[in-house]
């Protein structure tokens, strides 16, 4: 049986609709990530030394970067057994999730991308129901 899954995914968290055959199942996973924000020299004190700042900038995007990684692991595992996916999303993640997918299995499973703002689970639902039973 050919099963079906459909996305919304931010870097907060994700919802994953997944369809086979009459049953409809979703799944929510959430980051637990902070916000990222890029750092401000301008605001520490002035004693502190430019390389210092970058160094601690550096830190904070490499965790960033590896809470993410985790993240994505994640939601990677929830599409293992899917034939087909539908990514959406408002910013980066969409892209960065494709790019990530294509690099493990570039098996063509991904059958589109669309920029998508905040929705409901039953917006997402609704939207995957429609791309793939028409």
């Amino acid at each position: 049986m050919k099963r079906e899954a459909g996305l919304w995914i931010d870097h907060r968290q994700a919802v994953i609709v997944t369809l086979s055959g009459q049953a409809e199942v979703t799944k929510r996973i959430v980051s637990n990530m902070e916000k990222h924000v890029r750092y401000s020299g301008a605001s520490h004190p002035k004693d502190q030394t430019e390389s210092h700042n970058d160094a601690a900038e550096d830190t904070r995007d490499r965790r960033f970067d590896d809470h993410l990684s985790t993240y994505y692991d994640e939601v990677i595992a929830c599409l293992r057994n899917v034939d087909s996916i539908l990514i959406l999303g408002p910013g980066e993640a969409k892209a960065e999730l494709q790019k990530r997918l294509e690099g493990q299995e570039p098996s063509g499973r991904i059958v589109g991308i669309e920029a998508a703002d905040k929705m409901t689970d039953g917006q997402i639902a609704a939207q995957v129901r429609q791309h793939f039973r028409g």
